[in-house]
């Protein structure tokens, strides 16, 4: 082992305050467990000790670093074998092999979630309280990082409670989806979209949604609207009255209400191959249908969007699909995807898009209209995105 601490105090200090803002930045800038608790050793390692181990809140020993990296598993064994650290305060610690070692719990919140182990032939008192504000800042980039993973936990749990679990075959459509929430993750996206089967078992409602805002509230009204769709159609509801009923459950949240545009739909599948379906845009982007010949046109006339006033009486749009035809529908994160003052779906951006797809399947189309967002722009998008086709035939 190395020896040399004891040249710590001689150290300029404003170096080692130096050191100690460097570390603590690279500290705070990740959420990745794993990574920060490397960092962590790394940092120490050889600067401050010859060989340091993290051990993480359930006593796992999560990282073992030594300057000489041949010692690195062998030491592993030992500390695994000799079982974790017991101490709670700082202080020495039974040695390994030769030399000193100290155990530095990790503290956050006044909660312990770790501890970090070092050893060396001998330290300077600095280099151990050195190691010492590492550890306590580790410790709290730790903390975060673990309140960020069970956030992000139930952001996604909620997330596919908020979505079906998988589309329904429908015979003669090849149906595809594609959905990403915008941000790093942890919130919950206001967009939505369902496919069931309506009663008789001949014919069957989709929706694609855009919830006004993100987060739990946004959620709540996502879920609400998602649940009572599939209710009112129970009920066998015609779908304008569905669309009627949903806007006032929307309005009596009160306060907690949302705006929200909807596009709903009804499929009939006929037994010549063609696709009849009843349509009710609210304040949603209009659906397209693309021709075998790649002409595309819109498929619905706009209304109302939902929660904004009680007295609205929709009307559905007549559309009939034939084979090989292609129906899209997207949420704005879609048509509004910007490229500086310009958006995708300006002087009829999507439409050329869909234009391009003829002969492509589903599944196809959905991914080259997701392309064609994650390609427009230099800057991540800001949006929640869902795409929704249906191909006849």
């Amino acid at each position: 082992m190395t020896a040399g601490f004891a040249a710590v105090p001689e150290a300029s200090w404003q170096g080692w305050l130096s050191y100690v803002a460097e570390a603590s930045d690279l500290l705070a800038g990740t959420l990745d467990e794993e990574r920060l608790v490397a960092l962590l050793a790394q940092l120490v390692v050889p600067r401050l000790a010859v060989w340091c181990a993290v051990y993480v809140a359930d006593d796992r020993l999560a990282c073992v670093w030594h300057t000489d990296e041949e010692l690195a598993d062998p030491l592993r064994a030992v500390l695994t074998e000799s079982g974790p650290p017991l101490q709670t305060v700082p202080g020495p610690w039974p040695e390994f092999s030769v030399g000193v070692t100290y155990v530095l719990p990790l503290v956050a919140r006044r909660r312990r979630i770790g501890a970090m182990v070092i050893g060396g032939e001998r330290f300077a008192r600095g280099a151990v309280e050195l190691a010492e504000e590492l550890g306590r800042r580790a410790a709290l980039a730790l903390d975060n990082a673990r309140l960020y993973a069970a956030q992000l936990a139930m952001s996604r749990a909620l997330q596919r409670s908020l979505l079906p679990p998988a589309l329904p075959d429908i015979p003669g459509i090849e149906s595809a989806v594609v959905y990403e929430p915008a941000g790093e993750g942890a919130e919950v996206g206001g967009d939505f979209y369902d496919l069931f089967a309506a009663p008789g078992g001949d014919h069957w409602r989709f929706a694609v949604g855009d919830v006004c805002g993100t987060g739990p509230e946004a959620a709540a009204v996502t879920g609400l609207a998602r649940h009572a769709l599939r209710i009112l159609a129970a009920e066998d509801l015609a779908l304008a009255d569905v669309l009627t009923r949903l806007n006032r459950i929307i309005l009596a949240e009160g306060p907690r209400s949302r705006l929200m545009t909807l596009l709903h739909g009804d499929l009939c599948p006929g037994p010549d191959g063609t696709v009849r379906m009843d349509l009710v845009s609210a304040g949603h982007p209009l659906p397209l249908v693309l021709r075998p010949d790649g002409t595309v046109r819109e498929a619905a006339v706009p209304q109302p969007l939902l929660g904004v006033m009680d007295e609205v009486k929709y009307e559905p749009n007549l559309l009939v699909l034939y084979p090989g035809e292609v129906m899209l529908c997207v949420t704005d994160g879609v048509t509004e995807r910007r490229d500086g003052a310009h958006m995708l779906g300006d002087d009829q951006g999507l439409e050329r898009l869909l234009g391009g797809c003829t002969g492509l399947s589903a599944g196809a189309v959905a991914a080259r209209i997701q392309r064609a967002v994650h390609d427009y722009g230099a800057a991540p998008s800001e949006d929640d995105l869902a795409i929704v086709v249906f191909r006849v035939g």
